[in-house]
């Protein structure tokens, strides 16, 4: 990675308006005034003109306008968020804030969402970085500068894609300063926007912004779900991608499954949207496996979940439980089938008025009949339920709302969310699973070591339910025929 030249002093390439962020001398040493003059001139106008709105334009609009509306005569502030510094001078890739997406469309770096109050309602101004300064010198010799980090929209150009009248971001922070009246702001993203708003705000306010913000996204709209279908899609090619190195991945380790995975993601997406479990062996009966690096054996299970995150911030949340070599054992299936058997009866139970706790009862209740079946836990069943004995092989809940965030809407009150009804457009997943410890004694030794978890995304229909994810196979000779297909 290169470094950014300096100039020798900063009268040489700067202005006082508008000072470059030097991070540290470059390789080369200082600037002479032949070069800073010469990078001054020379370049060509490329201001982009008629440019077409993006595709959420109309639904990025109503969702201020629903915000506006709850929160009338406050001013309402989102930013996006900064880059986060990985290791010295190089930064982790930066994701937009979900709420500053969601209302913007946008997913540039620095930006700020700020609803000003009017008589009559809310102005919106998005506050973002303009074109860097020729002039000056912070096209090159700033570590963020266009020349090192890529061109990005002018004010002009941002304000015919998004909708929304643009402002340099860097006027924002005085002027928050300055601002007067009740302030709102989505805290945890931008501290100079923070620190600019310490006077002007309260924890209990600002939560209340972000609930809000959190049950908007409980129903989706048409755009949203079709976001969702596409990660959906691209999630499915990405598992096929992997059944179909199983052999590579065998002679190496975890990480050819995941990085066979994330090649999809990235290809069709913007990125993952969490970090894929490719837990092989032992490993799928850690929940929240992510380092990857085990063995990969012929005869084990694998447990995969992942997802694609698309170019718009919509992520899949899919898990499939696959043999290796491409034949489940005895007790394999066994344990499969059942857990099977308990997704069938959760996604049975997602329609509209259905409590949002009805699929996860109903896929518990067959995991606990399957464990008195197998003398595992004493029933009778309504016994193991009210005690929730069947939770040491369960170990978590049967599923979560789906949308720009994997674990989506986590701020919704409980009222709106695990104690509400289901209704048409909400999207959640159905993911039971059973996870026998390979040090659980309690359990004959042919289960130990064996984890199942069959994931997927459900949206909430008018009629009942749609299966976003179904082109991917579940039942077990279905994975089996599927796996022998992509194999060859």
């Amino acid at each position: 990675m290169a470094e950014e030249l300096t100039p020798e002093t900063p009268e040489e390439t700067e202005t006082e308006e508008q000072p470059i962020k030097q991070r540290k001398n470059g390789l080369y040493g200082g600037v002479s005034d032949e070069l800073a003059e010469n990078m001054r001139s020379g370049w060509a106008d490329t201001e982009l003109h008629d440019l077409a709105p993006i595709a959420q334009a109309d639904k990025t609009a109503a969702r201020r306008a629903a915000l506006s509306a709850r929160f009338p005569g406050e001013r309402l502030v989102i930013p996006a968020g900064n880059l986060k510094t990985r290791s010295n001078d190089t930064e982790y890739s930066f994701r937009a804030s979900t709420e500053y997406a969601y209302l913007t469309g946008d997913q540039t770096q620095d930006g700020v969402l700020v609803l000003e109050p009017t008589a009559d309602g809310h102005e919106a101004t998005i506050y973002l970085l303009p074109r860097s300064n020729r002039e000056n010198g912070e096209f090159w010799l700033d570590g963020q500068g266009e020349l090192w980090v890529g061109r990005r929209h002018s004010l002009g150009e941002a304000e015919q894609l998004l909708g929304i009248p643009a402002k340099d971001v860097r006027e924002l922070p005085e002027a928050l300063k300055e601002a007067t009246g009740p302030v709102r702001a989505v805290r945890g993203h931008d501290v100079g926007i923070e620190a600019a708003l310490t006077d002007k705000v309260t924890a209990e306010r600002d939560e209340e912004l972000r609930v809000f913000l959190s049950e908007a996204r409980l129903v989706k709209d048409d755009f949203e779900i079709a976001e969702l279908e596409k990660a959906c899609a691209s999630t499915a090619r990405g598992f096929e991608d992997v059944v179909k190195v199983l052999d590579k991945a065998e002679a190496t380790s975890e990480r050819y499954i995941e990085g066979t995975f994330f090649l999809r993601a990235r290809v069709e997406g913007n990125d993952i949207g969490y970090g894929s479990i490719c837990a092989a062996g032992p490993h799928a009966t850690t929940l929240h496996w992510v380092r990857n690096d085990g063995d990969v054996r012929s005869g084990d299970l694998l447990l995969l979940d992942a997802g694609v995150e698309t170019n718009e911030l919509y992520t899949a949340d899919i898990t499939r439980t696959l043999p290796i070599n491409g034949r489940y054992t005895e007790i394999q299936r066994k344990i499969y089938d059942a857990v099977y058997e308990a997704q069938e009866a959760g996604i049975a139970a997602v329609k509209p008025g259905a409590a949002y706790r009805d699929f996860h009862d109903a896929a518990q209740r067959v995991l606990a009949e399957k464990l008195v079946e197998w003398g595992l836990v004493e029933g009778p069943v309504d016994r193991v339920l009210e005690l929730g004995l069947q939770r040491r092989w369960t170990l978590h809940g049967t599923g979560h709302m789906l949308g720009m965030d994997v674990h989506d809407c986590a701020a919704a009150r409980t009222e709106t969310y695990v104690d509400t009804t289901l209704e048409p457009g909400m999207c959640l997943t159905v993911e039971p699973g059973l996870y026998f410890q390979a040090d659980d004694l309690t359990v004959p030794e042919e289960y130990r070591g064996i984890g199942v978890r069959i994931e997927d995304d459900i949206l909430v229909t008018e009629d009942g339910n749609r299966n976003l994810s179904d082109a991917l196979p579940r039942r077990a000779d279905e994975v089996e025929a599927w796996m022998a297909a992509l194999k060859g």
